[in-house]
């Protein structure tokens, strides 16, 4: 399914945030009574789904729509959830925290960090060549044979802006 701006969205039902958090220059989500998420508690922990169910995953699916759209510090808060119900399961945790650093190294762009952007992008690539190996070039709807050397790419170019970042696309 799209939404009104064409974009594709697997968890159309769920709102984006009215602002993607850069830090130090918004009030922080959660830990601010001014930030987009604050509810001033905690959050319940995230149900573990078998990466074979990953389609009925909402908050996997949400976490892909946030990083699409560029709301990379809530991608990886959603998948961090899920990251820290999955460590049973060691090829998803890697997984997981793989798409966490893919975010977080997005995160770092306009936040002027290039050797973030370097450090998370390499940790990254490494866990997901080996999950591509290990799993045949697909994990969790992601078609990494296709993903890994366009992230690659993307961000041994120095680039100056997240906005030519691949995004991830489900089967």
């Amino acid at each position: 399914m799209t939404d009104d701006a064409g974009t594709l969205r697997y968890a159309p039902e769920r709102a984006f945030p009215p602002y993607a958090y850069l830090p130090g220059r918004d009030p922080h989500p959660t830990g601010d009574p001014r930030g987009h998420s604050y509810t001033g508690q905690r959050e319940p922990p995230a149900a573990y789904f078998a990466s074979a169910h990953w389609s009925d995953n909402e908050d996997y699916l949400f976490g892909v729509d946030l990083y699409n759209a560029g709301f990379f510090w809530e991608a990886h808060e959603v998948w961090e959830g899920l990251w820290h119900s999955a460590k049973h399961d060691p090829l998803q945790a890697d997984f997981l925290q793989s798409l966490i650093q893919c975010s977080a190294a997005c995160l770092k762009i306009p936040m002027g960090q290039p050797a973030g952007l370097a450090k998370l992008s390499t940790n990254a690539l490494a866990r997901l060549e080996r999950i591509s190996r290990e799993s045949k070039g697909a994990f969790m709807g992601l078609d990494l044979a296709d993903f890994l050397p366009r992230f690659r790419s993307f961000a041994s170019s120095s680039p100056t802006s997240p906005d030519s970042r691949p995004r991830l696309v489900l089967e």
